[in-house]
Order: C-alpha cells, then sequence, then structure tokens
C-alpha cells in the first residue's frame, strides 16, 4: 500500500515538473511571438520612411541635413540584429528623434502640409507608431511574467534544470519614445 502511494507522489511530480517546464516553454514562444510582431511594425515604419523623405524633400530642399538624418538613422536600425532587443530599442530610438526632427520640418512648408501624399503617409506613419508602442508594451508584459515565472520558487527549479534564461525587456532611454511621433499640423 505505501509504495502506491510513493508512486502517486512521484507520478503527481513528474507531472508538475512536465506541467512547469511546457508552461515556460509556452511564455518563450509569446515573448518570441511578440517579439515578431514589433519586428512586422519596425519593418511597416522602415518601408514608409523613405516615401516620407521623398515627398517633404520635394518641399524642403534645403532641409538635407534633417533628410539625411533620418535615412541614416533607418538604415542603421535595419542593420542592428533583430534577435539583439537592447540594440534594435537603441536604434529605434534614434530614429524615432530623426522623424521628430523630419516632421517638425513640415511646419515651415504650408504646401507640405496640405499635401494629401504627406497626409496619407503621416496618418500611415501615426498608425504604425500606435501599433509600435501597444506590441512594445504586449512584449514587455510578455517578458515580465515569463522573468517571473522563472524567478519565483518552484518554477525557478524547473528554470535552472531546464537552462531557462532571462529575458530583456524592450526598454527605451528616453522617456519621449515611448510616445508616439507627434503628427500634428
Amino acid at each position: 500500500m505505501a509504495i502506491y502511494i510513493i508512486i502517486g507522489i512521484i507520478l503527481l511530480l513528474i507531472i508538475w515538473v512536465v506541467a512547469m517546464y511546457n508552461g515556460l516553454v509556452k511564455a518563450q514562444v509569446k515573448i518570441d511571438n511578440s517579439w515578431s510582431d514589433i519586428n512586422v511594425f519596425l519593418k511597416k515604419r522602415f518601408d514608409l520612411i523613405p516615401n516620407l523623405v521623398s515627398t517633404v524633400k520635394g518641399y524642403a530642399l534645403h532641409e538635407s541635413t534633417t533628410l539625411e538624418n533620418v535615412i541614416r538613422a533607418r538604415n542603421t536600425a535595419l542593420a542592428v540584429n533583430p534577435n539583439n532587443v537592447q540594440a534594435s530599442a537603441q536604434a529605434n530610438q534614434e530614429l524615432g528623434g530623426a522623424l521628430r526632427g523630419l516632421l517638425a520640418i513640415a511646419e515651415s512648408y504650408p504646401d507640405l502640409k496640405a499635401n494629401e501624399n504627406f497626409l496619407e503617409l503621416q496618418q500611415a506613419l501615426q498608425n504604425i507608431e500606435g501599433d509600435l508602442g501597444n506590441s512594445r508594451r504586449y512584449y514587455n508584459a510578455t517578458v515580465r511574467d515569463y522573468n517571473t515565472a522563472i524567478r519565483q520558487f518552484p518554477g525557478n527549479l524547473v528554470a535552472n534544470v531546464g537552462g531557462f534564461k532571462q529575458r530583456e525587456f524592450f526598454e527605451l532611454e528616453n522617456v519621449q519614445e515611448a510616445q508616439n511621433v507627434a503628427v500634428k499640423f
């Protein structure tokens, strides 16, 4: 009779370890999926920028430094390893600052502010920035939940044996970068 109790306890323990392990794997997949979503929105943002720069360039020929800064920041962000969270955050922070400068140029050009193509690009950029902000928050929430799970007892026991490591948050050094790019005219 005692042998059945011991076997039952061992089976429950094995089931618990397997369930905990599978839960951690599921959490990792959620993080990877949410990071993939961020990369999709970053790609959309990167693809939109040349059109936006071209439209502005037609109206603001003497603003070449600002336009070059945007293109340089875009190319830097594109060159970053998409799996390096901190490098992506840094490169996109710089890109956001360059975009703000580009959009500020439009204030000086009434014809540009009225250009239908510019208005459409500006609206598309604002939508992408909103989606990117939402994706960033979701990614950080999944990382927070995962990191908590692998640090709390008894999950930390399974995490240590299973080789689960903490993940990085998508953090921006400049608080203003968490805001959508202001697109007001």
